[in-house]
This record gives C-alpha cells, sequence and structure tokens, in this order.
C-alpha cells in the first residue's frame, strides 16, 4: 500500500524549498500508524490513501505505468550497486 502522509508538513526540506512552516508532522506520523495498525487498512494490498483528500484514490498515472516502475526500479538498484 502507498500512503501520501500529506503535502507540506513541517519538514526541513518544506521549510527550505517551499519557505513555509508546514503543517503539523503528526499528521504524516498518524496515518502511517493508522496504515500498519488499524483494521481500516486491512484489506488495502496494492492501494493508495492520500491523507490530504482523507480516502483511497487513483494513484498517479505514472504510477500504473509498468515501464517506468521497472526503470525506476532498474536506477534503483543500479545506484545500490555502485554503493556496495
Amino acid at each position: 500500500m502507498a500512503v501520501n502522509p500529506g503535502s507540506l508538513l513541517a519538514s526541513k526540506m518544506v521549510k527550505e524549498g517551499f519557505g513555509v512552516a508546514g503543517s503539523d508532522l503528526s499528521i504524516g506520523a498518524d496515518i502511517l500508524v493508522r496504515a500498519s495498525l488499524s483494521d481500516e487498512f486491512a484489506d488495502a494490498s496494492g492501494a493508495y490513501f492520500d491523507n490530504d483528500a482523507g480516502h483511497f484514490g487513483d494513484p498517479h498515472l505514472d504510477a500504473l505505468d509498468s515501464e517506468k516502475s521497472a526503470r525506476i526500479v532498474e536506477a534503483i538498484e543500479e545506484a545500490l550497486r555502485r554503493l556496495t
């Protein structure tokens, strides 16, 4: 399952990249705990939860493109090989 923990949370990246304080980081932490432990997510394998919208939704179209996904996995594996 993929989870968008929330947009523009109060992280260093948001502060430096967008120049805003952002929302409380606990918003993102709370949804990840719920997704891990709650019965609400028990049958959500393969689904996408958008915490900004507060419900399951469709992922970005690129996430449904198996060729793009394979290229991303290949790039990650290549980067990992260079580290070992």
